[in-house]
């Protein structure tokens, strides 16, 4: 190989400098000044090109004079003689160049800075915020509901880092999640399963970690999971625990999450979650507007609190003592009892799990006398077999299947009519069915008898990559059952799954009974054990068909019809048969553009009101099918 010769060598080096950036550029235009006035000064010395009427002139005035001329071409305006004139010349051209240059670098230099704050890959140097990771269409109504959260905190930050444009980002956000108050968003555009990344948005100083599966991931469980051992493994993290709540959409992958996430994380099995609530809503007319109650941070939510004055009281005790926050649990060594035994005695230590609008309003007061004589003694009718007609398909259907199958009697049916021909398990109580059809088809649906069956459920296509597209399937086939009905004569008790929360206001003309709204209850349950993860088993429990769940029974079983009470006897009468009432439906209310669609969920307990025989109470018992 030939030995590089110095323009080569010079080259080399020149290329290097040039590439070191904004400063080492500027250092080179410095440079290249100084060398230009040197130069020029000695050649003036060496021809004696002084000013006219100047034998000779000083160093340091000429240094500081042609340094003024590469600044300022107008400080030649009064030199005097040719020669001198033609050397200040040289440097003002010169200095032209170079202030040319600089100009240039720093202009380029600001607005590559500019464009790197739009990439979104500075440092968030926060604390004590939400951090999200990842990005989906749940991430709109989880920001929504931090906001809410966060009104009584005062000024509150949510961090999102996901790999999408930064930009992009916030305009959705700004768009879709609505008014935020006080809560401040800062997106940052990288990969959460890079450590450099994660970095940029202090993971440990989070109060709570949000993980969502990434959208068009060929394997979003793989991506979550990743993402987990990326901050549990992290080995610049602070000692301190995480507190992480991730969504999982195969329950297949729950063991190794768990592996993963150890006791720093808490897995939302988004289509199981799904798929039992659709189960008990399509049983229970409004159930699905009391979870949202429930969840959502905009009314009354699930609190905790520790009350000295209930020590050495029974349960029964509390629920009579709170004056406007409903009791419906025990927190006692740590294991959270839902609508334990009546009699379950509180100690030191001890936490209450209330329903309540606000932790402030969680006040005892003098417990109430339930008046004995409204109290029904009319008993549950025993269960029978149920007939239930799935019109549609997707992946959580084998999920809701197996559901269905722990709260209905023996011999109960499934029919499933799709385009899809799933391969449908064998259960113990349900036979499960398949009958190839559309069901957007008018005609599909007339030979089917809808009104022989007990139960309707409608399910959204989730494979379809436009969710407007899959609501709109969804939305035909409710309205032609809302037209078999009307001509028949008869009522159909149906439940729609929605992908879209802006489509549910439109599908209500449907006249449906409950509407599941799939993204928005999985985005606020992860909202909700964000903020505090003891309710990861409140929840697990409530949507478990194993202890105690939410049920919508009728108002005749516990109040004789057209009596007027207050709250204190519903309570006494879902005593006496092992439950705990936490509200109740009016039935003349449960229609669209209600309040709530009827459901009052902790009433003030010293309200007076009527029960009608079609109203309904909310409780939670236990194995009640």
């Amino acid at each position: 190989m030939d030995k590089p010769s110095f323009a080569e060598r010079f080259r080399y080096w020149f290329d290097n400098w040039m590439s070191r950036g904004t400063i080492a550029l500027m250092g080179l235009l410095g440079l290249a000044t100084v060398v230009l006035v040197l130069v020029v000064t000695v050649l003036v010395f060496l021809f004696g090109a002084f000013p006219e009427g100047a034998a000779e002139g000083d160093w340091l005035d000429l240094l500081w004079g042609g340094l003024l001329r590469t600044l300022d071409p107008g400080t030649m305006g009064g030199d005097t003689g040719w020669g001198f004139r033609l050397l200040m010349l040289v440097i003002t051209i010169g200095g032209l160049i170079i202030v040319a240059s600089l100009i240039g670098i720093v202009s380029g230099a600001f607005d590559s800075k500019i464009e790197e704050l739009r990439k979104g890959r500075s440092r968030v140097l926060e604390h004590d915020h939400t951090l999200i990771l990842g990005w989906n269409s749940k991430i709109h109504s989880i920001v929504h509901e931090l906001a809410i959260a966060n009104e009584s905190r005062g000024r509150a930050t949510i961090v999102v880092l996901a790999d999408k444009d930064k930009v992009e980002m916030e305009d959705e956000i700004r768009l879709a999640a609505g008014n935020l108050g006080k809560t401040t968003v800062i997106c940052r555009t990288g990969d959460p399963k890079r450590l450099t990344d994660l970095a940029m948005v202090s993971p440990s100083e989070a109060r709570s970690i949000i993980l969502l599966a990434p959208e068009g991931s060929a394997d979003p469980d793989a991506e979550v999971i990743k993402t987990a051992l990326a901050l549990t493994n992290n080995p610049g993290r602070k000692p301190a625990p995480h507190h992480i709540v991730g969504e999982l959409a195969d329950p297949e992958n729950l063991e190794v999450a768990r592996l993963v996430g150890k006791d720093e994380a808490h897995w939302v099995l988004g289509p199981d979650l799904i798929g039992r609530i659709t189960v008990q809503s399509c049983r229970q007319s409004g159930l699905s507007v009391v979870y949202q109650e429930l969840l959502d941070f905009d009314g009354d939510e699930i609190y905790f609190t520790e009350q000295p004055a209930l020590v050495g009281r029974t349960y029964f005790d509390a629920l009579l003592s709170f004056t406007d926050s409903a009791a419906i649990g025990i927190v006692h060594d740590g294991v959270v009892a839902i609508n334990p035994p009546a009699d379950t005695v509180i100690t030191a230590g001890d936490q209450v799990i209330v329903i309540a609008g606000d932790d402030s309003l969680i006040t005892l007061g003098e417990p109430g006398t339930p008046a004995v004589d409204a109290i029904s003694e009319v008993a549950s009718p025993p269960s029978a077999p149920e007939r239930t007609l799935v019109l549609g398909f997707n992946s959580g259907l084998a999920a809701m299947l197996r559901e269905l199958d722990e709260y209905v009697a023996e011999g109960s049916l499934v029919h499933v009519v799709s385009i899809a021909n799933p391969e449908l398990p064998v259960f113990d109580n349900v036979t499960a069915t398949h009958a190839p059809g559309d069901p957007t088809k008018r005609a599909v649906l007339d030979r089917l008898g809808v009104q022989n069956f007990d139960h309707i459920i409608v399910l959204a296509d989730k494979d379809e990559p436009d969710p407007q597209r899959a609501d709109s399937r969804t939305l035909v086939t409710l309205l032609q059952l809302r037209d078999i009905s009307e001509v028949g004569g008869f009522d159909l008790n149906i439940v729609s799954e929605m992908l879209d929360d802006t489509n549910r206001e439109l599908a209500e003309v449907t006249e449906a009974d409950d509407f599941i709204v799939s993204d928005k209850l999985i985005a606020l349950l992860l909202s909700q054990v964000s903020e505090n993860k003891k309710l990861t088993e409140v929840f697990d429990t409530l949507f478990s068909s194993a202890g105690s769940e939410i049920y919508l029974n009728p108002a005749a079983e516990y109040i004789t019809p057209g009596s007027t009470v207050d709250f204190y006897a519903v309570l006494e009468a879902a005593r006496r048969r092992g439950e705990t009432a936490i509200g109740y439906r009016v039935a003349a209310d449960a229609h669209v553009g209600a309040a709530g669609y009827g459901v009052k969920v902790n009433p003030k307990k010293s309200d007076m009101f009527t029960l009608a025989p079609a109203d309904r109470i909310i409780v939670l018992a236990e194995g009640k099918e």
